[in-house]
Order: structure tokens, then C-alpha cells, then sequence
């Protein structure tokens, strides 16, 4: 049995930031526990090796859906990261922070020093942001203190993107669209998307975080470490219960327990340790510790289509598509870190309004110069794309309102747990898809769109009816892969939980920081939040250790 004064749950995203900032003054021991196995991989430190990685099962939970009946009764795949980095080492790496709205209704909701202008600049002090070709650097970093210094590579690569980012700035604003070569780091407009890279290499938050702190002494990391559950005695978080290599540990937590094991496994963590609904629990013999009927509910994800479009032109699918372009991106990738490889192929995109009438910013656009078609399983072949120039554009709803669930299925870690995405279950997200698949037809019906096209498109959006339109949704739509808010902050048990603090309501010493605790989703990816998140939790929680002896 080891004592430390923080066992943190998870090397995700949120577990790699607290890794660091926590161990940082040296002053507190920290264990970082790991289901998965180190990320020190090819395919995890090339940016496009996300498309081999996403079905990789020594570093992905595989997880699935239940089927869902508004979807077709589909049961959709949900990769979740489970290796060093979480899901930024598995991530298409498009960085953006959503809209001020969002953090905004996170105050709104009770929950004090989280709207926008609060956390706005705990943003700023994350981010490193550079070019490739003149790595350029947000002013002031060489001026902070040395444990300042780790932040996230965050890379405009517009430079490097597909040509056919010239014909954008035509084909949005004929659609009445803001456009800017710019990358969108925030709030409405289209542009370049932000990568997470850093010289040609992903930088995830292991990466970015853990890797430059875990030489310190008073930080000990435990990969391949599933944690069973968390000990709880006389209403507060003592330990860790945890098996590796088929041995059992114990590790007490002389100040607080810290569950970032994402918006999935974190209610499954607190469910098996006697925190969740108390008729699910019964249901398996746990002993329920706190009657917490929110754990596991209100999941929200965002969820998507693609349109798929025959250019007239050479796209990324004359690149990839075959042996002469590969070898040649390859030689080009570990030559000089350069070319298609060092990117994601989610190039260009951003939030935008489905209507000018429309009172919020409410569509997130993507438009990536490579097609690949789906198929019956779950890869995603970014290397072998369809056999034509192609590209493709797409959208997700910003704000969806449908929720879903997380429910264990069985008292042994080992078994997943079941989960839905609750999707298109309110009517509004199905007013939702109308507008922004009419809002893609405005941008189909353009004269810059139409000179890309070597054929019409497969579907005609502005003619087709509503409900041709919602159908077509439900039979092709996928997750997005940001599935959130299952643990949500709330300033009281009834509506969250954990508080403004990030403390879990009816226990001490226990803390969850990870995806799961947004109150409600954000309007674009995840990942930037999230990180977002555990910076501002480690600020909390070192104050709260530096008041205690």
C-alpha cells in the first residue's frame, strides 16, 4: 500500500494537465493511474495515424452504443482514447473553444466562475500557438515561470492545407458565410481549422504535459493500471483499489481523489463505488454510498452527416489514393515532417448560423478536400480514399437538446458498461437538422461551389423535402465522437454531480475533471474544453491544498 497526497484516475486529457500542474511546485506527491499503455507510438505521434488508431483496441476502449430506434436502430461505434493522453492521442486534432454562450450557460446554471470572460483567460495560458513556417509564438511565453511553460502546441497550418482553400473565401461568402484565412479560435466564422500539432508530430496532452513533468520524483505513473473503484469511508474518497498485471493495489489519497476517466468511464467509476442511482445499483449488490440519480445521465454528443461531392480537380484522394502518393507523403512526412501526414484531413470549417435570421450561432461546418466513402464496419481508411477526386462537407448541431445515458451492466470493471446517445429525441434537434441541411443546399447552389464539381452532388438539398431530409439524416448520421456531461456540475445534488468546485456532492476528497462534468456540451470540439477544465481545476484544487497543512 502508497500513500500519496492526489491519486488522479485517468491520463487522459484532463489527467495529463493535472499531472503536471499539481506536481509542479514539488510541494504534493501525485499517482497518475492509466487503463492503457504508454503512447510512444508511430501511428499516435503522426498526425493523420489517427485513421489506424481509431479502431486499435491496446489503445481504444472500442466502446458501442445501445441501438438507436431514431437512428434506424443503428448501434454506433464510440472509440475513446485508453493509452497515455486519452482521446487527444487518438483525435482528428481540430482545436476550437466553442462560443461565449456556451461557458456562459455553465454560470447561468448555477455554477459560479464559469462563464466565458472567467475562464477566458485560463484559455490563454494553455495555448502556444505557432505556424509551421514561422513558428511564431504568442508573446510573453518566454517570460513565464518554468512551470508555466508547458502548454499546448496549437499549429495554424493554412499554409500547408489543400489548394483548394483558394476557392473558399468565394464559395461561403456567395452563401452569405464570415470567412477569414485566419483559424477560428472562437465564436462564429469559417476559416482553417487550428491543429494540435507541434513540428509535424501530434501533440496531445501527454504530449504537451505529462512527458516534460514525469521525471519529477514526487510523480509516479501507472500504466496498464485498471482501477477497480474508489475506497470511500465515513463519506470520503481514502483510496484507490486497482489491479495491475493481474496483481491488487491499494493507494490512499492523503488529500483527494481525482476522477478524469472521461465522460464514460468516470460514471461507471462512481457507480461501482456506490455513487449513482440507487435502483441501478441495488440491482448488482454495490452498497449505495450516495443515492445520486444523475450519474450517468444527461449525456449529450454531437452528431453529424457528410455529403459526398466529385471534384474537377486533384483533391487529397489523388494523393492518398494511391502507391506513388503515399510513398511520396511518406518520404515527405519522415524527411522533413511536412505534407499530408502532418495534418488532419479536417482542413477547413467552423460554427455559423443555418439562417441570417438565425438568432444563434447554431451549425458547426466542416469541409475537408478527401472522401472516403463508409463502410459496414468502423474504419476509417484516410489513407485509401475514394477511387476519384473527391471532398467532402459536412455539419453537427452546436447545441444539441437530446440526452443519453451511462449505466454499468455488471459489479466487475472489466465489463462496459451500456450507453446511449438519446439522439434526436426532442423536436428541436430535428429542426435543427432541416435548417443546417438546407443551409449546406445554399452553399451546393453556389456558382464557386458548382465550378468544384465534376458531376452534380448525389442530392439535391434545396429540393428535397423535410422529411427526405431528416430521413437521409437518420440512416447515414454518426457521433462526432464528444460525448459529455454525464457527471455535470451543478450548485446542488438534485441538478448535478459535483459543485462549481468540481467536488462530488455528499463525499469529500473526491473530484471529477474530465468531459463529463460540462454542464452542457460546447458548440464545437471537446478536447479544447476539457483542457480548459483541468487547468482551471488544478487552480482550485491547489488552493484548497495550500489552506490545509
Amino acid at each position: 500500500m502508497d500513500e500519496f497526497d492526489f491519486v488522479i484516475i485517468g491520463a487522459g486529457s484532463a489527467g495529463c494537465v493535472l499531472a503536471d500542474k499539481l506536481t509542479a511546485t514539488g510541494k504534493y506527491s501525485v499517482l497518475l493511474l492509466e487503463a492503457g499503455p504508454n503512447d510512444n507510438r508511430f501511428w499516435i505521434n503522426m498526425p493523420i495515424g489517427y485513421g489506424i488508431t481509431y479502431t486499435d483496441a491496446s489503445i481504444n476502449w472500442n466502446y458501442f452504443c445501445e441501438p438507436q430506434k431514431t437512428l434506424g436502430g443503428r448501434s454506433m461505434y464510440w472509440p475513446r482514447g485508453k493509452v497515455l493522453g486519452g482521446s487527444s492521442s487518438i483525435n482528428a486534432l481540430v482545436y476550437h473553444r466553442g462560443q461565449a454562450m456556451d461557458y456562459d450557460d455553465w454560470a447561468a446554471a448555477g455554477n459560479t466562475g464559469w462563464g466565458y470572460q472567467d475562464i477566458r483567460s485560463v484559455y490563454e495560458g494553455l495555448e502556444d500557438i505557432s505556424s509551421p513556417t514561422n513558428n511564431n509564438r504568442r508573446p510573453g511565453l518566454d517570460n513565464l515561470g518554468k512551470s508555466e511553460k508547458l502548454r499546448l502546441s496549437i499549429t495554424d497550418a493554412f499554409e500547408d492545407y489543400h489548394s483548394i482553400k483558394t476557392e473558399l473565401d468565394g464559395i461561403f461568402s456567395q452563401s452569405g458565410l464570415p470567412y477569414r484565412e485566419t483559424p477560428p479560435l472562437e465564436g462564429e466564422g469559417l476559416g482553417p481549422y487550428f491543429i494540435t500539432t507541434r513540428k509535424g508530430k501530434r501533440c496531445s496532452s501527454a504530449t504537451a504535459f505529462l512527458h516534460p513533468a514525469i521525471k519529477r520524483s514526487h510523480l509516479k505513473v501507472l500504466p496498464s493500471t485498471t482501477v477497480e473503484k474508489i475506497v470511500i469511508k465515513d463519506q470520503r474518497a481514502k483510496a484507490v483499489q486497482c489491479r495491475q498485471h493481474g496483481l491488487e493495489h491499494m493507494f490512499v489519497a492523503r488529500r483527494e481523489v481525482i476522477l478524469c476517466a472521461g465522460a464514460i468511464n468516470s460514471p461507471k467509476l462512481l457507480q461501482l463505488s456506490g455513487i449513482g442511482p440507487g435502483e441501478l445499483l441495488y440491482q448488482y449488490n454495490i452498497p449505495v454510498l450516495v443515492d445520486q440519480p444523475n450519474v450517468g445521465r444527461h449525456l449529450q454528443d454531437h452528431l453529424g452527416i457528410s455529403y459526398y461531392y466529385r471534384a474537377n480537380r486533384p483533391t487529397l484522394n489523388d494523393v492518398l489514393g494511391n502507391w506513388p502518393g503515399r510513398i511520396r507523403s511518406g518520404m515527405q512526412y519522415l524527411l522533413r515532417r511536412t505534407g499530408p501526414l502532418s495534418l488532419s484531413v479536417n482542413q477547413f470549417g467552423g460554427l455559423a448560423r443555418s439562417s441570417p435570421t438565425s438568432s444563434k450561432i447554431d451549425t458547426q461546418l466542416y469541409f475537408n478536400p478527401v472522401s472516403y466513402q463508409p463502410n459496414a464496419g468502423n474504419e476509417r481508411k484516410l489513407t485509401q480514399p475514394d477511387p476519384y477526386s473527391g471532398f467532402m462537407m459536412g455539419f453537427n448541431a452546436c447545441r444539441p437538446t437530446s440526452t443519453g445515458w451511462v449505466n454499468i451492466t455488471s459489479p466487475d470493471p472489466e465489463v462496459a458498461p451500456h450507453m446511449s446517445g438519446g439522439y434526436l429525441s426532442t423536436q428541436k434537434d430535428l429542426d435543427d437538422v432541416v435548417a443546417m441541411a438546407r443551409l449546406l443546399g445554399r452553399i451546393q447552389d453556389t456558382e464557386g461551389l458548382t465550378n468544384l464539381l465534376l458531376e452534380p452532388p448525389q442530392l439535391d438539398l434545396s429540393t428535397m423535402t423535410d422529411a427526405d431530409l431528416i430521413r437521409d439524416f437518420q440512416q447515414r448520421a454518426t457521433t462526432v465522437y464528444h460525448p459529455c456531461c454525464t457527471c455535470r456540475m451543478g450548485p446542488k445534488p438534485d441538478r448535478g454531480v459535483v459543485d462549481a468546485e468540481l467536488r462530488v456532492h455528499g463525499i469529500e476528497a473526491l473530484r471529477v475533471v474530465d468531459a463529463s462534468v460540462f454542464p452542457n456540451i460546447t458548440s464545437a470540439n471537446t478536447n479544447a474544453p476539457t483542457l480548459m477544465v483541468a487547468h482551471r481545476a488544478a487552480q482550485m484544487i491547489l488552493a484548497t491544498a495550500n489552506r490545509k497543512p
